[in-house]
């Protein structure tokens, strides 16, 4: 059974990095987890701070993440809300919709959010995503290569490469992966 992991609305939101994600987990190197919850947030904030992106391309992109991966949607999770605790009440649901999925990992950029003094009691850590796609790389670097040459593969207009996909991930902070899949795959 694969490592499951709950991913945060924020590291759902940069494109690039959203879609690198989404392709470890149909690959099956993790079972990725989200609620509705968390896609509202993402494509609320999109919508909000994106004007420029079609409406109607982004509730497409929504369907089709949750058509790309198998059992992505927790539910049932809500009555865990009150039982957790964080510093912000307003990020319980994430860490409630974590112990209901039974994942070992939260990724997320808001890793002070999540600390784990709060997380260690239901044995679920955070971690950053690029220290997860880091450790996606070491586990199979040619899965997550793949993912990143799939994506190129994709891009039309204009056509994409690895170094565009890799400069687009480095954009998003994910320094570390673009670092080890460079010196892997150089």
């Amino acid at each position: 059974m694969p490592f499951v992991a709950l991913y945060d609305a924020n590291v759902l939101y940069p494109s690039t990095l959203r879609d690198v994600l989404i392709r470890v987990a149909q690959a099956g190197l993790v079972h990725a987890r989200w609620t509705e919850t968390i896609l509202d947030e993402v494509f609320r904030n999109l919508k909000a701070n994106r004007p420029d992106l079609d409406s109607v391309r982004l509730d497409r992109t929504r369907q089709l993440m949750t058509a790309a991966v198998r059992d992505s949607k927790v539910t049932g999770y809500e009555p865990l809300i009150e039982a957790v605790s964080l510093p912000d009440p307003d990020d319980r649901h994430v860490l409630a919709a974590a112990v209901k999925a039974r994942a070992q990992v939260i990724v997320t950029f808001n890793l002070k959010d999540f600390p784990a003094t709060d997380l260690g009691r239901w044995d679920v850590e955070s971690v950053h995503p690029d220290a997860f796609l880091e450790a996606q790389i070491d586990l199979d670097p040619a899965i997550v290569y793949g993912a990143v040459r799939q994506i190129a593969d994709s891009r039309r207009r204009p056509p994409g490469t690895v170094g565009d996909v890799l400069e687009s991930l480095r954009r998003e902070g994910m320094l570390a992966t673009v670092a080890a899949l460079g010196s892997r795959f150089a």
